[in-house]
């Protein structure tokens, strides 16, 4: 299908780079977002958006991006940080009696609060019930000691958030986001979906066997426990229903366009969604080195990935976003059909080329 939207004339380049990878996609189509010198420059999308290939992408296709979403959960939290409503250093139990790890605010942020399992085996319907759920985490001991090493809670991160955010503030973290952060700056994501925002909502495709194989390849043993249990978020059946796409699992289940993506690193770089000083905190390396889950180097500021260039958060299946302090611009990528993250790595550095800058290595 054809590529729909814009770009600027100096990222003429960006359009063709987008157009192959388009062209190239499997399943569902993609879409991908820039700004730049405080202007949206870039704003791409095409492909189908269901699997019957029946509905064309459009402008507010909603994706979700697996991990992308993460940071969203965690700007919620920091709003009540920086409002001194949430100390970073306080142990979670004076927020959350009951919870078991020994474990601060800052750990739970930085991936550092060992939670990132669950001992009991428990359906795909814990998904959908989050005071279920939150109860499992709570009585849940950590994986380590917290604050001694780090690991992605990559299907719990949200719900140990979005708790604290609920218990300070009383909203749930998808209203949260909706009513403090996405909603006052137009920015189209969400987590939890109205029955009109699922009918905006792109099937994902491509999360087969040899999908998953793939992404478990040369992974420590801890990373099938953290991602396999609840079963059920790299099955196609299950992501691809109403039942997932109405709960709130803010670590994965985000839905939102490229451009929204895009726009929200863009407010946290203009200093929209937090203060100079909180952002600056929030994408400081709080923890470096092996994480424990993934097995790969990484560092982690407060939700956020941090590397020399910037801050970001991608997800499984391609999808990123982001932030070049570096090179003074933001992007947002979404895909329904999954792969690697070749093809935004491919799309940022055509935009650095046609910005004069120099190519980054990897996302």
């Amino acid at each position: 299908m054809e590529v729909q939207g814009y770009a600027d004339g100096r990222f003429g380049p960006v359009r063709q780079c987008f157009a192959e990878i388009l062209a190239a996609q499997p399943g569902t189509g993609a879409a991908f977002a820039a700004w730049c010198d405080d202007r949206l420059v870039v704003d791409l999308w095409g492909g189908h958006a269901d699997l019957g290939r029946r509905r064309p992408w459009g402008a507010d296709s909603l994706v979700q991006p697996y991990s992308v979403s993460k940071p969203f959960a965690a700007v919620c939290a920091l709003r009540l940080v920086q409002a001194g409503r949430l100390d970073l250093d306080a142990p979670v139990q004076r927020y959350w009696p009951g919870f078991r790890a020994p474990a601060t605010v800052r750990h739970v942020l930085s991936h550092q609060a060992g939670v990132v399992m669950l001992d009991r085996q428990v359906p795909t319907e814990t998904f959908y019930d989050w005071d279920r759920l939150c109860s499992l985490l709570a009585a849940q001991p950590p994986a380590w000691e917290p604050g001694t090493a780090h690991g992605e809670s990559a299907l719990f991160y949200g719900h140990l958030v979005g708790e604290l955010v609920r218990r300070v503030d009383g909203r749930g973290v998808g209203r949260f986001l909706a009513e403090e952060i996405c909603g006052p700056n137009g920015l189209d994501f969400a987590f939890g979906l109205s029955r009109s925002q699922q009918a905006r909502a792109v099937d994902l495709t491509g999360l087969d066997e040899a999908f998953r194989a793939g992404s478990a390849a040369g992974r420590p043993a801890l990373y099938q426990l953290a991602i396999a249990n609840p079963p059920g978020a790299q099955d196609g059946a299950v992501v691809n229903s109403a039942a997932w796409r109405a709960a709130e699992i803010p670590a994965v289940n985000g839905h939102g366009t490229a451009a929204a993506v895009a726009g929200f690193y863009r407010a946290l770089a203009a200093g929209t969604l937090l203060s100079p000083g909180m952002l600056a905190e929030a994408v400081r390396a709080q923890c470096a080195g092996p994480d424990l889950v993934f097995g790969t180097g990484n560092a982690w500021g407060l939700g956020f990935g941090i590397s020399d260039d910037g801050y970001g958060m991608g997800g499984l299946g391609g999808s990123y976003g982001g932030a070049s302090t570096a090179g003074g611009y933001t992007v947002g990528f979404v895909t329904g059909s999954a792969g690697s993250h070749d093809r935004v790595d491919k799309l940022e550095n055509t935009l650095r080329e046609c910005l004069g800058l120099g190519p980054i290595t990897a996302t």
